[in-house]
């Protein structure tokens, strides 16, 4: 097909139609299935937008309870897959650890969960688990004794109970369940679509999410709120943000947490997470990421005119609540996997195998020669 256009990346192609998630890039709107992300993050908690995604409409009080009843009840990790987290070297990366974890829990599923009709459980399942797995293998690394997971406490609780041994406070628990509100999906970025091409060969659920957490771990999609730290880490303070930004600018170096494929103007979510760091830095009486946020906020937009993205500010956040640096990507995993499925749900109802065409442009027409005659 040459002389076709060729866009590098899917730039702005449309490839199928959804109804879970829509982005309005230049008016800085998030919604999913008709609700705005902000309403959503200071009305809702994860379990709800979850089933909002899953099921198409907000559950109500019988919906919910039943619910959140499945979810705690799925959270305890198969016997076996406990044993391979503990075998798993501990100087893994724990994305590594998590792409691994999913493959092998479709290995101790019931068989009916392997199919693309009753997927809904194995959405449920890996929901409720991935915090397990995460929580776990980091407890494992470090030499600790894993925490199990409680009935008593909500998705964003629990994991910062698992994390560390201690009951997290209701507002370190609601500062992470709205983060993870705001990571649940985003339409078909890179992640999302490796899942629905993986489901549109009609392979099971947990293939599609093993292909997702494998397509997050790249570091030009997950990671970014990581580099975002180390950066903080290079600036001692304030004053010395503007000649550091402007010399990585004069080295043509992208600063991480600005710009985005789709958002013309502020990220909703960088809007929340903002206030949301602030808040925390208040609390913990520790301003200096806040006030490096804010100064490199100013310096960027001044300099490039970019705007922040959800990644400026959701480490920071993370940090503040003690959750170590090389867990945010899987953090996001354990946000994304509800987006995740609802995507390998729906392409399933409507499905069409994936298959798209690339332009050739390699030569055509060469001459085999026998192997004893060729040269150069």
């Amino acid at each position: 097909m040459q002389g076709s256009p060729v866009y590098r990346g899917l730039a702005d192609v449309v490839v199928t139609t959804s109804q879970i998630t829509f982005i309005d890039g230049k008016q800085g709107r998030l919604i999913y299935r008709g609700y705005d992300i902000r309403d959503l993050a200071t009305h809702s908690s994860f379990e709800e937008v979850a089933y909002l995604l899953w099921y198409g409409h907000l559950p109500r009080p019988e919906e919910f309870a039943r619910l959140k009843e499945r979810l705690t009840s799925l959270r305890t990790l198969p016997d076996g897959l406990g044993a391979i987290l503990r075998a798993i070297p501990r100087n893994s990366s724990p994305m590594e650890v998590l792409r691994t974890a999913v493959s092998a829990l479709s290995s101790f599923e019931p068989p009916e969960e392997q199919k693309p009709e009753s997927s809904i459980g194995g959405a449920l399942r890996l929901t409720a688990v991935l915090p397990t797995i995460v929580a776990t293998f980091h407890r494992l690394r470090n030499g600790q004794d894993p925490v199990p997971p409680r009935k008593d406490l909500g998705h964003a609780a629990n994991f910062l109970y698992m994390l560390s041994g201690r009951l997290p406070s209701e507002e370190d628990a609601r500062i992470l369940d709205v983060a993870l509100i705001l990571h649940a999906d985003h339409e078909l970025n890179a992640s999302t679509f490796a899942a629905r091409v993986t489901a549109s060969t009609l392979s099971d659920l947990y293939s599609a999410v093993t292909s997702a957490i494998g397509t997050l771990k790249g570091p030009l999609h997950g990671g970014a709120n990581e580099r975002v730290m180390d950066m903080l880490e290079e600036i001692p303070s304030p004053d010395k943000v503007e000649p550091y930004i402007t010399a990585k600018l004069a080295r043509h170096e992208k600063i991480m947490g600005f710009g985005h494929r789709v958002y013309k103007v502020e990220d909703p979510r960088a809007t929340i997470l903002r206030e949301y760091s602030r808040r925390l830095a208040e609390q913990r009486q520790d301003r200096r990421y806040y006030d490096l946020l804010r100064t490199v906020e100013e310096v960027v937009h001044r300099e490039k005119g970019l705007y922040p993205n959800v990644d400026l500010y959701s480490g920071s956040v993370y940090t503040l609540l003690g959750i170590p640096k090389d867990l945010f990507t899987p953090v996001f995993a354990i946000s994304r996997v509800a987006g995740w499925t609802a995507h390998v749900l729906e392409e399933y109802a409507d499905n069409r195998l994936i298959r798209p065409m690339a332009e050739y442009t390699g030569p055509v027409d060469l001459v085999w020669t026998p192997l004893d005659r060729r040269t150069g």
